[in-house]
């Protein structure tokens, strides 16, 4: 299989290591409610959400005003987007500034969200996106992030895309994290023909035959690919890391889409039997609300994030009085 040499992936690798460990590792401030405590998850705001909000639209540093956002409406953690981090830096950020921020906010970062190709059968492409993927990392690495999200992107469209082989590739991107300190998580897309299902997915984790194999799986798109919510209670607490929090309205699978995400509880998913089956299987990750509604957008972003917490947090209550 062809890919980035080991030589390649250790260049640099060292001293992105040693800058993330520079930067400041203050003790995570408890902010979430009794309830999501006894549940053990941790509340996460993913940037999407706020992206096209007055004041953080078009902003090359939105992602300092987006943690300190977070940390005021009460969040634990926040996820943000690589092209954010990048836009960061080339306006002139530091990196290791922004974990200093993170810190001192009381924030941790379960995750990020990255697009490189490392699935598709081209071999100049997934070469291409294997050097992406462990650019992803080390630019993660120095603000703390444990995860990175690797969906199949290029392989949207992709018929019959050989599992077996997804699942040698998705190892090689777990062996660049093992290097880099960042796990990688093999994200479902239910529009996707490749990896749809979470059937498909948690295959990919599990033949990849790697320990820190996990899923990013997401309500929305657990819907939109046609999986069954009952299918979490075959996962375990290990393979999922971060799980995508929305909700959806009544909506066919063929024509919801991502713009019609919504605030959880305020739809038709069964948010609550799912958080106890989450619950069931030890899940103690991060349930982080990932948005693009553009209603939400033409909101005030403090707004906004406010209220996605306090919708988080409502559902989160239920289940855990079940």
């Amino acid at each position: 299989m062809s890919g980035i040499s080991r030589r390649s992936m250790l260049a640099g690798a060292g001293a992105a290591v040693a800058a993330g460990m520079a930067g400041p590792r203050g003790a995570s401030q408890v902010r979430a409610d009794e309830a999501t405590k006894k549940l053990g998850f941790k509340l996460c705001l993913n940037t999407s959400t706020l992206r096209e909000c007055t004041g953080i639209k078009g902003d090359p540093k939105r992602i300092e005003k987006l943690v300190d956002i977070a940390a005021t409406a009460g969040y634990d953690a926040i996820e943000p987007w690589i092209g954010e981090l990048d836009a960061y830096v080339k306006a002139g950020g530091d990196m290791l500034d922004l974990n200093k921020r993170i810190r001192d906010k009381g924030l941790t970062v379960p995750d990020a969200i990255g697009f490189p190709e490392w699935i598709v059968d081209d071999d100049t492409k997934r070469d291409r996106g294997m050097d992406e993927v462990k650019r992803c990392m080390e630019l993660v690495q120095k603000i703390g992030c444990e995860h990175l999200a690797c969906p199949p992107v290029g392989a949207t469209s992709t018929k019959g895309l050989d599992l077996y082989k997804a699942a040698e590739r998705y190892r090689h991107v777990l062996q660049i994290g093992d290097i880099i300190g960042v796990v990688p998580q093999v994200e479902l897309w239910g529009f996707s023909t490749t990896l749809g299902k979470l059937s498909e997915t948690a295959f990919v984790a599990v033949e990849s035959g790697h320990p820190k194999a996990c899923v990013l799986a997401d309500v929305y798109h657990l819907y939109k690919g046609g999986s069954g919510f009952e299918t979490l209670h075959a996962m375990s607490k290990m393979s999922l890391q971060v799980f995508h929090m929305n909700d959806y309205p009544e909506i066919g699978r063929e024509k919801i889409s991502d713009k019609d995400r919504i605030f959880p509880g305020d739809g038709v998913a069964p948010i609550v039997p799912m958080l106890k089956d989450l619950r069931a299987i030890g899940f103690d990750g991060a349930l982080s609300l990932e948005l693009f509604n553009p209603d939400y957008w033409k909101q005030d972003a403090l707004d906004v994030a406010k209220t996605g917490l306090a919708k988080m947090k409502a559902v989160v209550e239920k289940a855990g009085k079940a």
